[in-house]
């Protein structure tokens, strides 16, 4: 059996809009599989110039796809944000 060239799993859980804003993505840009998708996007994000560094104590929670525009910078407010 072939070796892999990707050794290492990870595995995230989206909300259905994050997955339809995926799937709408991925197929538009006829990409074969939601994994190569989404390691197209990352690779995109990490060249992009000038993105944010997370914060120190930023949690998981705190990141999503879809911007929610109450919140500066698209991040959705976790339980002991005051804004």
């Amino acid at each position: 059996m072939a070796k892999l060239s990707r050794e290492e799993r990870l595995q995230i859980m989206l909300t259905v809009e994050e997955l339809r804003a995926l799937d709408d993505w991925r197929f538009g840009k006829r990409m074969p599989s939601r994994a190569a998708a989404v390691r197209e996007l990352l690779r995109r994000g990490l060249a992009a110039e000038g993105f944010d560094l997370a914060e120190q104590s930023a949690r998981s929670q705190d990141f999503g796809m879809i911007a929610d525009e109450t919140k500066p910078n698209g991040r959705k407010s976790s339980q002991g944000d005051a804004g």
